[in-house]
């Protein structure tokens, strides 16, 4: 039995391949039309996951040799030097070798609730995590630049095991004698780095909250 226009309009999420062909060449131009624009959906949604699992991959350039050659790597990256208010927070992060975690980004392109969960996902798959902070006396006494790096020295020192190797976003960490590499716009060319910012994100924003609820108007 034939469906209805509107009946097919219903039944599209759940069509197979077949049923789709098949209202593809209906006499009906509306029943023609709606197959053609869910064919046309779903090639989209395949597409943008394919995109997306080729800039998942070359997120992995950095870490791909380094593991290959069993060195464990630390991602380190900082927030908070650009807001007027609140403490600078670094975070450093080991991920198993091979690790691949799909949506991961620059936590500023993430939306709140992208970041939360990809936070979770990082803290449940990671060797080891670590997040600093500098307060404000610090960033007094260092100044605003100097404080960032110091946090992140802080976050690295932290870690257990010791990684091998560090991607840091875009600067040096002082004070550590593992190898590392800066990375410019690190925190969207590696996973390593995009991870520890989303941390480090997650944790500034849980505190600046707080921070707020108890201090009406802060930051």
């Amino acid at each position: 039995m034939k469906l209805t226009v509107t009946e097919i309009r219903v039944a599209l999420e759940a069509a197979t391949e077949r049923d789709l062909k098949r209202w593809a060449r209906d006499e009906r131009a509306s029943a023609r039309e709606l197959a053609r624009r869910e064919i046309g959906r779903r090639m989209s949604v395949i597409e943008d996951a394919r995109l997306e699992a080729e800039r998942i991959e070359c997120m992995l350039n950095f870490e791909r040799p380094l593991w290959k050659a069993g060195v464990l790597i630390a991602g380190c990256d900082e927030v908070g030097v650009g807001p007027l208010a609140g403490p600078v927070v670094a975070s450093a992060v080991i991920l198993p070798p091979g690790c691949s975690i799909s949506g991961i980004d620059d936590s500023k392109k993430l939306e709140p609730e992208d970041r939360e969960r990809l936070a979770d996902q990082i803290r449940s798959c990671a060797i080891a995590y670590a997040i600093a902070r500098c307060d404000i006396d610090v960033i007094d006494t260092l100044n605003i630049y100097h404080a960032a790096l110091e946090a992140m020295r802080r976050a690295v020192t932290a870690l257990r095991p010791v990684p091998g190797h560090l991607l840091v976003d875009a600067r040096r960490v002082p004070g550590v004698t593992i190898a590392q590499k800066s990375v410019v716009k690190g925190d969207t060319l590696s996973q390593s780095i995009a991870a520890a910012s989303i941390l480090a994100k997650v944790y500034r924003d849980e505190l600046m909250e707080r921070y707020s609820e108890q201090y009406p108007g802060y930051g």
